[in-house]
């Protein structure tokens, strides 16, 4: 697939010059942009950014039981059925009974979900590089060294709050 990605910029113009020099809404306006441009790649493909998790997950970690697939995306039970039941729908998993509780699903990526998985993997570098254009290789890497270092590393205890008792913002 090779199609070109054009979002239009976050216009910062009407926002005070103080609010604009917060490193938290810079990440919150980035995470703006990167969201448009990566929702834009997978629309494409008619799936949102919970069915590209999903596989991503399935892939990373094999079969795993449909609740605690939710648990580590973080999402609503029902709404990790809804997902898995539209994947499902198009051959990219399949659910079969947990052999250790049969009231319970396990869910595994298919060979069409991961010939689909790495479809979305090439549109979504293509929104990454569309999103980080104005940045050199280098640039790149210091950018995501950095954002994780804010966001933290999954080996990490994430920081819920922040000093004062007030959550991160």
């Amino acid at each position: 697939m090779s199609s070109t990605i054009r979002l239009r910029a976050v216009e910062p113009h009407d926002t005070p010059s103080r609010l604009r020099t917060l490193p938290s809404w810079l990440l919150s306006q980035s995470a703006n942009v990167g969201h448009r441009f990566v929702s834009s790649a997978l629309a494409a493909h008619d799936l949102r950014k919970h069915h590209f998790n999903a596989l991503l997950a399935l892939d990373e970690l094999g079969a795993v039981n449909q609740a605690d697939l939710g648990r580590r995306m973080s999402l609503d039970r029902s709404y990790v059925t809804a997902v898995i039941a539209d994947l499902e729908t198009r051959g990219a998993v399949a659910r079969d009974s947990d052999p250790a509780d049969a009231r319970r699903k396990v869910v595994r990526l298919t060979p069409k979900g991961a010939a689909l998985l790495a479809e979305l993997e090439t549109s979504v570098a293509h929104a990454q590089d569309a999103l980080l254009s104005g940045l050199d290789a280098a640039q790149r890497r210091q950018l995501q060294e950095l954002l994780t270092l804010v966001v933290g590393r999954p080996d990490e205890p994430h920081r819920h709050i922040a000093a004062g008792g007030m959550e991160p913002g």
